[in-house]
């Protein structure tokens, strides 16, 4: 560390030079290496100072201080401490946000599944349950029906298409009609009216 006199001082310009018994020449230096004192320089004062050299090759002071001047108190930066705080409380209460609306989403779906468990357990428990004493009991209240045999049809599971195709080749109007409908070729129905061999006088007590 070098001690010397500041010799020069142009207050306008920031700038002046120090006068050292240790150096040759005397020392440049620039406001900016005493920003930190509590007044600015003036001519007279004692300076402690190192020296460095500039890219253009000359001298300049740094690390200054002047003898019996306070130095400025350094006041901090602001951290990012309260941005990183204001962005945690941000993302927490957005995290909050999104949790109770995905909790709230899950409550509901569960509301609707129970309503709708409740509703089946409503409407099984109103339907009735058949057992075989029930169908006994059905059958007791409710006989079968019987239909008279007049009303039913003459069996038609021994016709079969055999190749005949006339009204004098039937046996009965009803293997004519079985023939009509189920055999091909038939000239048994000219006018196409479903009524086969309507003029064979064979048949006319099936009418």
């Amino acid at each position: 560390m070098n001690k010397g006199l500041l010799k020069a001082w142009h207050d306008e310009k920031g700038y002046g030079f120090i006068k050292s018994d240790t150096l040759e020449h005397d020392t440049f230096i620039h406001i900016s290496a005493l920003k930190h004192m509590s007044r600015k320089p003036k001519v007279g004062d004692t300076i402690y100072f190192e020296v460095a050299k500039q890219p253009d090759g000359k001298s300049k002071a740094v690390n200054c201080r002047i003898e019996g001047v306070a130095a400025l108190k350094v006041t901090p930066k602001k951290s990012n401490h309260h941005r990183v705080a204001k962005s945690n409380f941000t993302n927490s209460f957005l995290g909050k946000i999104a949790s109770i609306s995905i909790i709230a989403v899950l409550g509901f779906i569960a509301v609707n599944k129970y309503n709708h468990y409740q509703s089946n357990e409503q409407f099984n428990s109103h339907t009735p349950i058949i057992t075989n004493a029930d169908l006994a009991t059905f059958d007791e209240q409710y006989p079968k029906a019987v239909i008279p045999k007049s009303v039913i049809p003459k069996s038609t599971q021994n016709f079969t298409c055999d190749g005949r195709q006339h009204c004098s080749q039937m046996t009965s109007r009803a293997e004519a009609v079985f023939f009509i409908n189920n055999c091909p070729n038939t000239k048994m129905d000219g006018d196409g009216d479903g009524d086969p061999c309507e003029n064979d006088t064979r048949f006319q007590d099936e009418w």
